[in-house]
């Protein structure tokens, strides 16, 4: 396994490489895993571009990002999942997910999700982390709410309507 960042019970999540934009291009190939999204991937080398320009800046410019989902034990690839800095808003903490749709009704988004928010606390001791889904995204909303984090409005991003929903790290005072 490559550089793994964090392990759950039934999970690794690791950092992506250049070599994996073949698997970031097949999990975006299913209409309904974009649904949501607004950001189709046009083919490997588009999935490539991403990885190098947006996916792999982030690792070593704010030491998270979104990282590659494995089920363990058999390491099958079945989503990404992970915390972004947006620097064009503000420098927030935007913590993101997508999964193949034969995985989706198992947990799978939760559990990562919730590790995700809790490396960032307690980690990287970061102050707020925030998540957003389309309004009419019910499975990934739920997933905000079940890991605890506070629907705070809905506002326009990235020129899509969005629930904003937002944790504060119970750490910092």
């Amino acid at each position: 396994m490559l550089h793994t960042v964090l392990e759950t019970e039934r999970l690794l999540l690791r950092q992506f490489t250049t070599g994996d934009a073949a698997l970031i291009y097949e999990l975006n190939q299913d209409p309904d895993v974009t649904r949501y999204t607004g950001d189709p991937i046009r083919d490997e080398a588009h999935a490539k571009e991403v990885l190098e320009n947006v996916i792999l800046p982030q690792y070593a410019l704010y030491n998270h990002g979104r990282w590659a989902v494995h089920t363990k034990p058999g390491l099958e690839f079945i989503g990404w999942c992970g915390l972004k800095t947006r620097p064009e808003r503000d420098y927030e903490i935007d913590l993101g997910y997508r999964y193949k749709q034969s995985t989706w009704g198992k947990g799978y988004a939760t559990e990562a999700a919730y590790a995700c928010l809790q490396y960032g606390f307690a980690t990287l001791g970061l102050k707020r982390i925030v998540g957003r889904a389309m309004p009419q995204n019910l499975a990934s909303l739920k997933v905000l709410e079940k890991i605890g984090m506070k629907y705070i409005g809905e506002e326009i991003v990235d020129d899509h309507p969005a629930k904003t929903y937002e944790a504060l790290n119970p750490f910092i005072r």
